[in-house]
């Protein structure tokens, strides 16, 4: 009796050890880790095959680097070829033209067009004041959600404050399918 308990103890023992040898591969995507140090491969864009042209006059006056490249992929007007859209409906930033006035009103009062790097330098800069406890850190423990907690929506609370003010919420279910 006591030799199968210690071999089933050993045997225990040993699928631990086993399962702690193991390592995931996989990329973790809520700490913003990569998994591996080698390429990424969504960077890796295939060019264009070129193009003889038919003649000399068939060639496009040169741009002196304001024009694309002609081999250089358009993913965006690639995809929308391929979903059976019109490609000229797009500008020059990709833009659809259709969105022009909205792009106006928007930009009406000016635009700051260094807003993505400065977001992402009071990002880090939010990040590094908010890395967690010593033992999150020491676990690698999620804290993606937990340092965003005060910067989040609480969407029944806002929910509630619209109502309250009368403001029609069609998108939302009616309270009386989630009661309190």
């Amino acid at each position: 009796m006591i030799m199968r308990q210690i071999s089933l103890l050993a045997l225990c023992a040993a699928g631990l050890a086993l399962a702690g040898c193991s390592s995931s591969r996989e990329p973790d995507l809520l700490t913003f880790q990569r998994s591996s140090e080698g390429p990424d491969e969504f960077t890796v864009a295939p060019a264009r095959p070129l193009e003889t042209p038919s003649s000399k006059n068939a060639l496009p006056p040169p741009t002196l680097g304001l024009a694309p490249n002609r081999a250089d992929a358009t993913p965006e007007v690639d995809a929308i070829v391929a979903l059976g859209g019109n490609a000229k409906a797009l500008v020059l930033d990709g833009v659809p033209v259709s969105d022009n006035a909205l792009i106006r009103h928007t930009g009406r009062q000016g635009r700051d067009t260094t807003i993505r790097q400065t977001l992402a330098e009071e990002d880090l800069e939010f990040r590094r004041k908010n890395d967690g406890l010593f033992l999150e850190r020491m676990t690698n423990s999620n804290l993606y959600f937990d340092s965003y907690e005060q910067q989040s929506l609480q969407q029944q609370r806002e929910l509630d404050r619209l109502r309250d003010r009368g403001v029609p919420t069609p998108g939302a279910p009616p309270d009386e399918l989630f009661p309190d």
